[in-house]
């Protein structure tokens, strides 16, 4: 008689539905928190439904962004830290959003993951969470994908895919600017989550950094506390600006750096002049640029160097504009001013 295989099972093949369960009643409290009055369905189901009719918009435009964390999870792995990387996932989306003007109404999330960990998916949906009652935004739905073979046990991916709203009238589009326009940028204290390939190759192979010891001499945080520093969600700022100041242009400093993301704010006609003396950069910049010998240039095309969020504004507008800014806890600094004869490029000088 010929000997039977042993019998298989989705957990043998490495999928844990049990462990999926429980992580789902564990996240539901925290995506409760983000609800907003015109979500009209439950946590569970298999669509997330919103009334758009209720947002208050003559001709609402819906606008949609999605992104991810990129290599930043592979720090958070590293560090076994995992509860404000949810944060940069939500501002890598909304802060999208709000260059057209949009404000942001809901979010979906996306997390795989090597082995379902009930206590870290918990914590990845804690961050979220966190990000989207900041932004003002409603946690709707999203997928937990266990990938057995495909990722290890610890490892895990986010993305992020959010809609958000504006009146056609209101859409920022930036065919308004005109010579003379000034640009001001709004700071950013850490590296948000981009150019971490980079960052990660300067402090773990050229420096042999380890995670837990000090950034720099002299440091009070650590190589994970600084590359784990959560993204500034710029949305709520730059809605409070729009209900006093019109805003001609609006770019979000991503991959690419303020060179690869100011220019997508302009029209071809003008040119953007970008002054670095008007602001420093923080530590942390200029440390992996001295640890990794990198030339300056190379550094603005990768990080934002300090630099979150450009507006291009009217002259008149900038005292007015700083002092909401402040108002809401962050910092700006004016950064340069628009050229004309110009083809839609940046200088930065």
């Amino acid at each position: 008689m010929a000997k039977r295989n042993k019998e298989e099972t989705y957990e043998s093949a490495g999928v844990n539905i049990a462990a999926g369960e429980e992580a789902v009643h564990r996240i539901t409290p925290l995506i409760e928190t983000t609800l907003r009055p015109e979500v009209l369905t439950s946590i569970g189901g298999f669509g997330g439904a919103f009334d758009i009719t209720q947002t208050g918009r003559k001709h609402p435009v819906l606008v949609s962004s999605t992104d991810g964390v990129g290599t930043k999870a592979q720090v958070a792995v590293m560090a076994q830290r995992y509860d404000t990387i949810g944060i940069d996932l939500v501002a890598m989306c909304v802060d999208d959003l709000i260059c057209v003007g949009a404000e942001p109404l809901f979010f979906l999330d996306y997390v795989s993951v090597g082995k379902l960990i009930p206590n870290q998916v918990e914590l990845l949906v804690k961050g979220i969470t966190d990000g989207c009652r900041e932004a003002g935004c409603a946690l709707i739905g999203g997928e937990m994908a266990e990938h057995p073979g495909l990722m290890h046990s610890g490892d895990f991916e986010l993305v992020g895919f959010s809609v958000g709203v504006v009146d056609k009238e209101d859409m920022i589009t930036g065919k308004n600017i005109v010579p003379g326009d000034a640009i001001i940028g709004l700071h950013s204290p850490g590296l948000r989550s981009n150019g971490y390939s980079l960052a990660r190759k300067v402090f773990f192979e050229t420096a042999k950094k380890t995670i837990d010891e000090p950034v720099w001499d002299g440091a009070e945080s650590t190589v994970a506390e600084e590359l784990l520093r959560p993204s500034v969600i710029y949305t709520p700022t730059i809605l409070k600006i729009l209900e006093h100041n019109p805003i001609k242009s609006i770019a979000h400093i991503t991959g690419g750096g303020l060179p690869g993301n100011i220019n997508r704010a302009l029209p071809n006609n003008v040119d953007a002049e970008i002054f670095r003396e008007t602001w420093k950069p923080p530590k942390i910049f200029t440390e992996i640029q001295s640890l990794g010998n990198i030339d300056e240039n190379e550094m603005y095309k990768v990080f934002n160097m300090g630099i979150g969020m450009v507006l291009i504004l009217d002259q008149q507008c900038v005292d007015s504009t700083t002092e909401i800014v402040h108002s809401m806890g962050l910092s700006t600094t004016r950064i340069g001013t628009i050229r004309e004869n110009g083809s839609g490029s940046v200088q930065i000088i």
